[in-house]
């Protein structure tokens, strides 16, 4: 039952704007149905530069919204976009079809039109961005998001720590893994995950630069040539404090490396189709054995959300311990 009114139970204060006209055309009277001050927001200026911002107070699941225009008043959005952030600072635009999506708006000071999200949103900050408003009159608008608070399962890594997953025997051999999860960070370099085995095995995935890089090795203890193993990377500027998606599938040497939508179709070097890691997996960075706080590589500096290794909730499998 994710579909709260989650903008009326708001303090006022948790609308800000771009700017507004008068004070009685505060954002503070911009929530769904409200009569009081000019009935709705209406900023200083009507231009496409112009916002209205709810912060939800946590992070949340937007499901829906809903617009009015500003209350027995000539101004009203006819068009508009929305944009969501989990900082207040960095921001993201709705889309559908991989599009920028522009909502409809009013066609009338007081008719509510609801839109339902074809694509739910997790975020603690909505913008309303008027693309387009009434002819004859200004932007006018007042609000409401749907939606309920968001259970995750995040882990929070502050660049000294790491989150060890051991296994329940001295070797683990696969011929299939899974692992997938939600990353962010404005960090540019830091490992995400890694394991090793002492015949040469390893996987590792970390942050370069601003992009991600998947290492892999399979039962080749040959290390000291160059084309003993494989790299793969994707993406770029992942270091933009937005949450990115992960999935890494391997059957083999058969690899399916995702990040966000793109995939990188790929077969691994080695003289194995196994893959042999030793006690534990670790994710935030690399420890070195009987050093705690000390790692081989750059750790990990942010959020990792969702994280599953081959059917196993780790975080959640940590937070019970």
């Amino acid at each position: 039952n994710c579909d709260d009114a989650l903008v009326s139970p708001l303090p006022s204060a948790a609308l800000t704007s771009s700017s507004e006209l008068f004070s009685t055309h505060s954002p503070s009277f911009a929530k769904l149905n409200r009569r009081d001050g000019a009935g709705g927001w209406s900023p200083l200026e009507s231009n496409e530069q112009q916002w209205l911002q709810v912060d939800l107070g946590d992070r949340v699941e937007v499901v829906a919204v809903a617009t009015q225009g500003r209350y027995g008043s000539s101004d009203w959005v006819t068009s508009y976009a929305l944009m969501a952030s989990d900082t207040g600072r960095n921001w993201k635009q709705y889309r559908q079809d991989d599009a920028v999506w522009v909502f409809t708006g009013n066609s009338n000071a007081d008719s509510v039109v609801h839109h339902k999200l074809l694509h739910s949103m997790k975020a603690r900050f909505l913008r309303f961005i008027p693309l387009k408003w009434n002819a004859g009159g200004r932007i006018g608008l007042r609000v409401e998001v749907f939606g309920c608070s968001y259970k995750s399962d995040i882990a929070d890594f502050d660049g000294r720590s790491s989150l060890l997953y051991r296994f329940n025997q001295k070797l683990m051999s696969t011929f299939k893994d899974v692992v997938s999860l939600k990353f962010k960070s404005m960090q540019g370099d830091g490992v995400l995950f890694h394991g090793e085995g002492q015949r040469g095995d390893y996987i590792t995935l970390e942050l370069q630069k601003g992009k991600l890089s998947l290492h892999l090795n399979l039962g080749d203890s040959n290390l000291h040539f160059s084309n003993s193993h494989t790299s793969v990377t994707l993406g770029s500027l992942l270091d933009d404090q937005h949450w990115h998606s992960v999935l890494i599938e391997r059957f083999n040497k058969q690899v399916n490396f995702t990040v966000d939508k793109h995939t990188q179709h790929f077969r691994t070097k080695g003289d194995s189709d196994h893959l042999d890691i030793d006690y534990e997996l670790s994710f935030g960075g690399i420890p070195v054995p009987g050093k705690p706080g000390t790692f081989q590589r750059k750790n990990f500096h942010g959020c990792i959300e969702n994280l599953y290794y081959n059917g196993v909730n780790i975080i959640d499998l940590a937070k019970r311990r």
